[in-house]
């Protein structure tokens, strides 16, 4: 059962007027698979650890997936800035060279790649990412989407999907969405031992035509019910994840 808490609500953050366009080559096709799991030196936090972990299905029929995260300890909001900018790259874990994205979340994540940076040569507001991952390596719960960054600072991340993939039985292909279909937001609150992180996850369209039309026929095609229960699971332990190994990387890249 999870512990009572106070929700403190979430505020969108205003969309950067930057826009780095696509110039790097991404895969438009793929018949995506888990990849092997990585081996792993801690034990991943269970849903039981967040305060709140909630699937809402709200009056315009949109879906609303909030969690309010066990405190990350170590980490500070600045870690976490610097990492979401900093993801598509290398790290060294158990005396082998492996993708960063691959390293936060052992089994589930399968591919990352900027595919836009900004003038410093970062992923920060304003970039492109490809993302692919399964929830509990689970090919039917396949996330393939191409996400603009729309806010990235110390006080927390706002991504908006742009394309999407749709499985066509001999593999996944990525299209562009027409309309704005997905974001989520993660907040940080720094505290004496970490941080706080909140994350909202919003899939649907805040419209007429959302409520009778996307929200109760399309959103279905791309999340269900038990989908949305894999992602609160998956979002719990790649949050969780970061206490054991980013306060080293961080310290490492940054003397």
């Amino acid at each position: 059962m999870l512990r009572p808490y106070t929700f403190i609500p979430m505020t969108t953050f205003k969309p950067t007027h930057l826009n780095y366009r696509i110039t790097e080559p991404f895969i438009r096709f793929r018949d995506w698979k888990p990849e092997s799991p990585l081996p792993f030196n801690w034990q991943m936090k269970p849903v039981s650890s967040a305060s709140k972990a909630e699937i809402k299905v709200l009056p315009n029929k949109q879906f609303e997936l909030t969690i309010s995260h066990d405190i990350i300890k170590g980490v500070t909001p600045q870690m976490l800035h610097w990492w979401f900018c900093r993801i598509d790259n290398t790290m060294e874990y158990n005396g082998q060279t492996h993708h960063r994205y691959r390293v936060w979340h052992p089994f589930d994540h399968v591919y990352y790649k900027d595919l836009s940076r900004a003038p410093d040569g970062t992923g920060s507001a304003g970039t492109r990412r490809h993302i692919v991952e399964m929830f509990g390596a689970n090919k039917n719960y396949l996330i393939n989407i191409i996400d603009r960054v729309e806010h990235l600072d110390d006080k927390g991340i706002l991504l908006a999907t742009e394309q999407g993939g749709i499985s066509l039985g001999l593999g996944n292909l990525l299209a562009p969405l027409p309309i704005r279909l997905s974001t989520l937001e993660h907040q940080f609150f720094a505290v004496p031992n970490g941080t706080r992180y909140e994350s909202r996850l919003l899939i649907g369209v805040d419209s007429n035509l959302g409520k009778w039309l996307v929200n109760p026929i399309v959103r279905p095609l791309f999340i269900g019910y038990e989908m949305a229960k894999a992602w609160l699971k998956h979002n719990v332990e790649e949050v969780g994840n970061f206490e054991f190994f980013l306060p080293e990387l961080y310290e490492k890249q940054n003397k």
